[in-house]
């Protein structure tokens, strides 16, 4: 404990130290440089905004959906290794409602939801779009 107490009143003083050697002209605001930003600056109010994204609309689209994208081998990990925690419906972007009762309900019912969870992903490993976003608790239930 004392060597922790040493050590802390070290590394204060050394800190201590460097801010006593900065000049305190290093923290001076230059007003004419800030008027000179604000003047440069590009307008991004509302109205700009909006006619910004009436041009591309179309890009963000694509950008949206490539965010939206969830991959197999990731899902497939999770679920392995976090598969009694519910971090595998997490990832495939389940509400937190249904990962908690995972938890709850000790590991998806003594770890067998997670294991069909498993399974369904190996078999269905092509396409897993219907698990995304899939808010039910059995989420290959009435797909």
């Amino acid at each position: 404990m004392k060597k922790l107490l040493l050590v802390l009143m070290l590394t204060l003083g050394s800190v201590a130290s460097f801010a006593a050697e900065m000049p305190a002209e290093a923290y001076v605001l230059n007003d004419q440089k800030v008027e000179q930003l604000f003047t440069e600056s590009t307008d991004i109010s509302a109205a700009a905004v909006e006619g910004t994204l009436a041009m591309t609309s179309a890009v963000n689209l694509g950008d949206v959906a490539q965010v939206k994208a969830k991959e197999f081998v990731p899902a497939l990990l999770l679920n392995l290794f976090l598969g009694g925690l519910g971090i595998h419906r997490l990832y495939l972007g389940t509400k937190p409602l249904t990962w908690i009762g995972y938890i709850l309900t000790c590991g998806g019912i003594f770890g067998v939801v997670p294991l069909i969870d498993l399974i369904v992903l190996i078999i269905n490993n092509d396409n897993i779009s219907p698990y995304i976003d899939n808010p039910k608790f059995f989420m290959w239930a009435n797909q």
